[in-house]
């Protein structure tokens, strides 16, 4: 038990109280759940995107804007573990890919409404390496010679596409303070409006989880040794960011109406990719799911290798073929046999492990809390945009830890950039909202660098001139 003498202890504030009953009939009957085990982080999730880090997600998060409470942000971000002085070839959104923000706002597990962002590469002057030739003052400084602009295009239920963004330029990669003195600015300057009240970002930023990705060291060396220090420290991720209106995205946020909305994120690919002998690359056919991620972690921990990238390739509305995965999640069993902590399970019956537990929170939403009328259990982020935002320093409230801090506007509600997603997942799996009460925890609790108190709310890159990043 060398793991639960190295815990820290910590006050515990009430879970949920009566909002935690468990809601799983309905589901069971349909066979529509998805797995869901430990959720955290989807960095290098599947094998197939691992080798095409320009559409593999990293994170997911929806919340109430803590500054604009009137309107949700979604952030998504994509390209794990850019290395900030990692020229001349900066790191890039890929071209005509399709970036994409789905958003559920009845609980019937389909996109009701889907931003999709398309991007393309532009070079100034082809006859050097380099990526700025020169100070980089603005987004359409000469000097800057590797740029990217994207389309942004919407569609709402029953509509068409509509483009709402045209050739709008994305923040580039900060090479460092001698090519981009004010990378501030060059960041703030790619924060477009949008026609429904909304406003969009697309650039780079600081990998805002935080973690310790020892966990794949034997759950932590094996003896809880291999902790406190976060992986993700000093590394960038390019991040899509989409801020709108609550009256845009759900079917209505006034009270005794449903305020719930369900958000995931895909990645489309074309499916043929063909290298031409003069160095370029030539793609054509349907664009098809390469990428997929909600609440994250999903696919590292609960899907086995066989259907990693089955899962990448398949919606929400598919999510029964996985439900064999979530009856019984590896990750318990893991602890168990490293640190012979107990395998939780709510079957009262004992013919087989079941966590209803996590089928509620994580596929369902939580009955009184992020829970939709007639819901059909798919895995995705829900968030209940009527409860108000709470941010450490101006709520009373607050906790890092979420809804089981007692914090009601935080993580499964949704996710925030301060979320301790870690920590609260290896809390739930080892059985926190089944009575087993718990203070596992990586001793990473906090990001390595500010998050911005106004959107796109992500903190700026690391800069590539910095001698040691991380």
């Amino acid at each position: 038990m060398a793991l639960i003498g190295a815990l820290r202890s910590r006050t515990r504030m009430a879970v949920l109280g009566g909002a935690m009953a468990l809601t799983v009939a309905a589901g069971m009957a349909t066979g529509a759940f998805a797995p869901l085990g430990s959720n955290a982080s989807s960095h290098r999730e599947a094998p197939i995107v691992a080798g095409d880090p320009e559409v593999d997600h990293t994170d997911v998060y929806a919340f109430v804007s803590p500054d604009k409470p009137d309107t949700v942000t979604i952030v998504g971000s994509w390209f794990p573990f850019e290395e900030p002085a990692g020229g001349p070839n900066f790191y890039q959104f890929e071209d005509g890919a399709h970036y994409e923000f789905n958003i559920d706002n009845d609980g019937d597990a389909k996109e009701d409404i889907t931003y999709r962002w398309v991007f393309k590469t532009h070079v100034r002057n082809e006859d050097t390496f380099l990526y700025a030739n020169g100070a980089v003052t603005s987004l359409t400084d000469p000097n800057l010679n590797v740029y990217q602009t994207y389309d942004l295009v919407r569609k709402r239920p029953g509509g068409e596409w509509k483009k709402v963004l045209n050739d709008a330029i994305a923040a580039p990669s900060d090479v460092g303070k001698g090519t981009m003195p004010d990378y501030g600015a060059l960041s703030s300057q790619a924060v477009e409006s949008i026609d429904d009240g909304g406003k969009t970002f697309s650039g780079q930023s600081d990998d805002a989880f935080f973690l310790d990705l020892r966990l794949f060291d034997l759950l932590y060396g094996g003896d809880f040794s291999e902790v406190g220090d976060d992986t993700l420290d000093g590394f960038n991720v390019n991040t899509i960011a989409l801020q709108l209106p609550k009256s845009e995205v759900a079917k209505s946020h006034k009270p005794g109406k449903n305020p719930i909305i369900g958000v995931w994120s895909e990645t489309e690919r074309q499916k043929t990719k063909v290298l031409l002998n003069n160095g370029e690359e030539d793609f054509s056919g349907d664009h098809v799911n390469v990428s997929r991620l909600a609440s994250p972690l999903v696919n590292e921990v609960v899907i086995p290798l066989e259907d990693k990238d089955l899962w990448n390739r398949s919606d929400p509305l598919q999510d029964a073929q996985f439900l064999s995965y979530v009856n019984d999640p590896e990750l318990p069993r893991l602890i168990n046999a490293v640190y012979g902590l107990p395998i939780p399970d709510s079957n009262k019956d004992k013919k087989g492990v079941q966590r209803d537990d996590l089928i509620s929170v994580f596929l369902t939403g939580v009955k009184g809390l992020n829970m939709p009328p007639d819901v059909r259990p798919s895995e995705m982020l829900r968030l209940n945009m009527a409860i108000p935002p709470c941010e450490k320093g101006s709520c009373k409230k607050y906790s890092r830890l979420g809804v089981i801090g007692g914090d009601l506007a935080g993580y499964p509600n949704g996710r925030r950039l301060a979320d301790d997603t870690l920590d609260i997942s290896l809390q739930v799996v080892e059985g926190e909202l089944l009575g087993k009460t718990n203070d596992l925890g990586d001793a990473v609790d906090t990001n390595d660098k500010s998050f911005r108190d106004k959107f796109p709310y992500v903190a700026l890159p690391h800069r590539g001139s910095d001698p040691d990043p991380h």
